[in-house]
């Protein structure tokens, strides 16, 4: 994460993000819920602040710059929610993490949804995530896949050469390889480039083909390796200083 220097401006969103609260994206929408206030007043958007001169709260509690960040990488089973919070009182990510790491509140890079499994980035460190989440500094992401029944040859072409979905999006060409499995099922290992919502169930529907299972086992430079459903472990250092050139930090 860069240095935070106490001496010169910073804009506010990027102090949130730095202080672990939420991406650049989620502070502006906290600064516009009037959630956050600057010496007492309601912030703005895009306002910059002096970090030795100025209080700022959110929801009235006092916010400070985090001196260490948490990045980690959780097997997310099925049936959990990528959130930190759930309405329905679902099984959250942060729910698989121990006591002492719910209190630091990682957030999730990205999301997995609640039938998909497999790696998924966690952290407190907001620029971090602000940079993997953001379509500049899109990372690969590789998939296996589980395919009821054969995968024609003409569906492969049609994930490799592009797709359009059934909404109107236009899909970026996805890397695919297709093993059959022993009992008649196919295996498919996908490569995905782009960070469309939901790509791989909804390329399968429009291509007619049941999706049985789904587990996400690398992005970027971070593979899932051997880690067991629902268990978790930091990054390594070495990881971590891949991850971050990947994204230009």
């Amino acid at each position: 994460m860069e240095p935070m220097n106490d001496n010169k401006p910073i804009r506010l969103n990027k102090f949130l993000s730095q202080c672990g609260i939420a991406s650049r994206r989620g502070a502006d929408a906290l600064i516009e819920s009037g959630k956050v206030r600057v010496n007492g007043t309601p912030a703005q958007p895009g306002q910059k602040i002096m970090m030795d001169l100025d209080k700022v709260t959110v929801d009235g509690k006092p916010v400070h710059p985090r001196q260490e960040q948490v990045t980690l990488i959780l097997h997310k089973p099925v049936r959990v929610v990528t959130t930190l919070h759930d309405p329905q009182q679902r099984t959250t990510v942060l729910d698989l993490l121990p006591a002492y790491l719910r209190q630091v509140r990682p957030v999730p890079v990205g999301r997995l949804d609640f039938f998909s499994e497999g790696l998924l980035l966690m952290t407190t460190d907001g620029e971090l995530c602000n940079r993997l989440t953001h379509p500049r500094h899109h990372l690969a992401k590789h998939y296996d896949v589980t395919i009821r029944g054969a995968v024609s040859e003409a569906a492969l072409q049609t994930m490799r050469q592009g797709m359009r979905l059934s909404e109107g999006e236009m899909l970026a060409p996805v890397g695919v390889k297709a093993k059959p499995l022993p009992h008649g099922d196919t295996r498919l290992e996908l490569r995905l480039s782009q960070g469309v919502n939901r790509q791989i169930r909804r390329m399968c529907r429009d291509l007619d083909l049941t999706l049985l299972r789904l587990r996400r086992v690398a992005q970027g430079p971070i593979h899932l390796g051997s880690l067991d459903v629902g268990k978790w472990r930091e990054l390594s250092s070495q990881e971590l200083a891949k991850l971050r050139a990947a994204v230009a930090l």
